[in-house]
C-alpha cells in the first residue's frame, strides 16, 4: 500500500497502521497453510513413526518401521512377506518351500544363509539387516542373531495364549504394523478366521488320525499338525501319542486300522522336504493293504494337506487347511 506525501500528517499515520494491521493479518493466514501444501505434506512425513513396539515371543521389542534391509529366517513368515512385496536380503533357501518362491531361489543378491540346523552367521552379518525375522527354528541361535542386529520371534507358538493358529494372527498383525501394511494383516487374519469358523461348523467330533508320511513310511503326525484341531471339533484317535515330529515312532499301520478313525489328514514331509526318489504320500497310503477295510480308506474320507505344508507351516497355509477341511466335511 503506497503513502501519499500530499496527505497530512495525521492521515499519513492513518494510513500506516491500516497498512500494519493488514501485513499482520496476512502474516496470521500464511500460518495457517492449506491441508494440501507443501508444509503440511512435509509436517506429516516428519511425524511418521521410525519405530513401533512390537510384543514378540520374549517380551516387548523396538523394531524399525519399513526395515529397507531385512533377513527374514522364520518360514511361516515368508509368504506374508512375498505377498507384500518384501524381498529378503538373506533367507534359508533350503526352506523355502518348492513352489511359490522361485524368483527368491533365483535371485542370487538374496544370500542363502543354510538351513537352521547349521545356519551360516557370518552371512547374516554379511548381509547388513536393519531388521532379523528370526524365532521358530532358528530359536537356537537367538542371542547369536541378536549380537548381529535387532531381531525379533513373532514366529506362530503352541504355548501362546489361544494355541498356535490363534498365535499366526498376531504374527501376522505384527508384521503388519513393522511393514506399514495393517490393511492388508487385517484381510489375511479375517481369511484364516472365516476358514476356521466355517471348519468347526462342517465338523462334529468325528474321529480322525493325523498323519505324516516320511521316508516312504506313515506315522502319527500329531506332533506337527495336530495344531489343525486346535479350533475344530475333531477327535484325535490317539491322542497325540506315540506321534513324533519328525514321524520315526514306529506307529504300526496295523495300530492305525484298529484304531479305525472316520477321517485320515496327511501330511507329505517327503514332498516338503524335497527328499529325494520319495514316493507322494498318496501312493504311500493307496499301497498300505492294512487300511483296506478302514472307514477312511472304504469311504475316501483322507484329506492331503498341501505338498508343501511342512515348509509353509504360516497362515496361508492354515487357512487353506481349514478350506479343504470343509471342502472334504461338507461334500
Amino acid at each position: 500500500m503506497a503513502l501519499h506525501l500530499t496527505k497530512t500528517v495525521v492521515g499519513a499515520a492513518s494510513v500506516l497502521v491500516g497498512a500494519l494491521f493488514m501485513t499482520g493479518c496476512g502474516a496470521g493466514a500464511a500460518e495457517t497453510p492449506s491441508p494440501s501444501s507443501a508444509t503440511t505434506s512435509g509436517a506429516a512425513s516428519a511425524d511418521a513413526p521410525t519405530s513401533v513396539s512390537i510384543e514378540s515371543n520374549l517380551g516387548t521389542v523396538e523394531v524399525p518401521v519399513n526395515p529397507a534391509r531385512v533377513v527374514a529366517l522364520d518360514n511361516t513368515s515368508f509368504e506374508t512377506l512375498r505377498d507384500w512385496g518384501i524381498t529378503p536380503v538373506a533367507v534359508p533357501k533350503g526352506l523355502l518351500p518348492g513352489t511359490g518362491f522361485e524368483d527368491w531361489l533365483a535371485d542370487e543378491s538374496i544370500l542363502d544363509i543354510g538351513n537352521h540346523r547349521e545356519p551360516n552367521l557370518e552371512l547374516v552379518s554379511e548381509a547388513d539387516p536393519d531388521l532379523i525375522i528370526g524365532g521358530y527354528r532358528f530359536a537356537s541361535v537367538q542371542e547369536d542373531l541378536e549380537s548381529i542386529a535387532q531381531t525379533i520371534d513373532i514366529a506362530g507358538s503352541d504355548e501362546a495364549a489361544g494355541g498356535y493358529v490363534d498365535s499366526l494372527k498376531t504374527q501376522t498383525v505384527s508384521l503388519g504394523e513393522i511393514f506399514q501394511k495393517q490393511d492388508e494383516a487385517a484381510e489375511v487374519v479375517a481369511a484364516l478366521e472365516t476358514a476356521t469358523a466355517d471348519a468347526a461348523a462342517a465338523t462334529n467330533g468325528e474321529t480322525v488320525f493325523l498323519s505324516v508320511v516320511n521316508g516312504g513310511k506313515i506315522d502319527n503326525g500329531a506332533e506337527r499338525i495336530g495344531r489343525i484341531l486346535e479350533p475344530l471339533t475333531l477327535t484325535d484317535v490317539f491322542a497325540g501319542k506315540e506321534g513324533d515330529i519328525h514321524g520315526d515312532s514306529g506307529l504300526a499301520p496295523e495300530t492305525i486300522a484298529q484304531a479305525n478313525p472316520d477321517w485320515m489328514i496327511v501330511l507329505d514331509r517327503d514332498a516338503g522336504a524335497k527328499t529325494e526318489g520319495a514316493q507322494p504320500a498318496k501312493a504311500v497310503i493307496d499301497a498300505t493293504e492294512a487300511f483296506a477295510e478302514t472307514t477312511f480308506a472304504q469311504k475316501d474320507q483322507i484329506i492331503y494337506l498341501d505338498p508343501q505344508f511342512y515348509t509353509r507351516e504360516g497362515i496361508q497355509a492354515y487357512t487353506q487347511a481349514f478350506d479343504q477341511i470343509t471342502a472334504a466335511f461338507s461334500a
